[in-house]
């Protein structure tokens, strides 16, 4: 982001005043008189770049202390880069998303990724892949549906979810009103975007074969094409996931959803619809892992 208009000045770290140099250096024009008796100009003042030499050297000592202090133990993953800083990573429970060297997928069901760890970082990448099924367009078409909830449900629930599904789903007035047909498919010349897109997970619970998991994502929704009343728009949501060990695999047997933590839109022309569709098209979805 540019600091240009954001209130703190120059982004050099320097005084803006007209005295300051490229090298850091404060220099003004004193007059010398020719002789040391004087010539009627006065005392000589002190010259001021000594002082402001010293300024500027105690400040570059602090910054290079700082640095070299933020970057010491950066190996124990406490400030991996995820937006939290020092103890307040830890206090907030969150986790370093640099690779760990453990694979966090072995295998697919059907389009869905499958396999995960038997620990903490299998069940956040669960969590994250099954928000991405749970909110894709394919929960709009009966069959893709049911093979979802097979593959993300415990055994025990899927049947149960798959008919709360199919409720909420095949309902005419929910279709029609976000511009769908009562099969589920879009206008002619128009595509139907909805796509996960997680930025963040962290554990709530742990115990070994039993896990709950929240996901951050935002969702993008609507229908992208000429005469669109329901145009592409962006979303935030917090997904909480009860997971649970069984086969093998983590499994969801509940799932939860609240609204944000939504940051503050930029102030950003919204692409035209033929392009927002053709970018849902040409870019392809992630396997999400810890």
């Amino acid at each position: 982001m540019s600091p240009d208009d954001d209130g703190y000045g120059n982004d050099s770290g320097r005084p803006n005043d007209g005295y300051s140099t490229l090298g850091g250096t404060r220099q003004t024009r004193t007059r010398l008189p020719d002789a040391q008796g004087g010539d009627g100009y006065g005392p000589r003042r002190p010259a001021r770049g000594s002082r402001s030499l010293f300024t500027v050297l105690g400040v570059v000592v602090l910054l290079l202390a700082a640095i070299a202090f933020a970057n010491m133990g950066g190996g124990d993953g406490d400030n991996g880069g995820d937006g939290a800083r020092g103890s307040d990573a830890k206090k907030a429970g969150s986790a370093p998303t640099a690779a760990t060297g453990t694979k966090p997928v072995t295998g697919k069901n059907g389009s869905i990724p499958s396999g995960y760890a038997h620990d903490e970082q299998g069940a956040q990448s669960a969590a994250a892949n099954y928000s991405v099924a749970l909110g894709s367009a394919d929960m709009f078409d009966k069959g893709r549906r049911r093979a979802i909830a097979t593959a993300v449900y415990a055994p025990a629930v899927a049947s149960a979810r798959q008919g709360d599904l199919d409720k909420v789903y095949s309902g005419e007035a929910f279709l029609a009103n976000i511009g769908l047909s009562a099969d589920g498919t879009a206008p002619a010349g128009q595509i139907f975007i909805s796509r996960s897109n997680p930025v963040g997970t962290k554990v709530e619970k742990f115990n070994g074969d039993t896990a709950t998991v929240s996901v951050w994502y935002s969702a993008l929704f609507g229908l992208a094409g000429e005469g669109s009343k329901n145009p592409v728009s962006e979303s935030w949501f917090t997904n909480t996931f009860d997971l649970t060990w069984i086969n093998g695999d983590w499994k969801v047997t509940d799932f939860t959803q609240k609204d944000g933590p939504a940051p503050v839109g930029r102030d950003q022309a919204a692409s035209p619809a033929g392009e927002m569709a053709d970018a849902v098209e040409q870019f392809g979805g992630f396997t999400y892992a810890r």
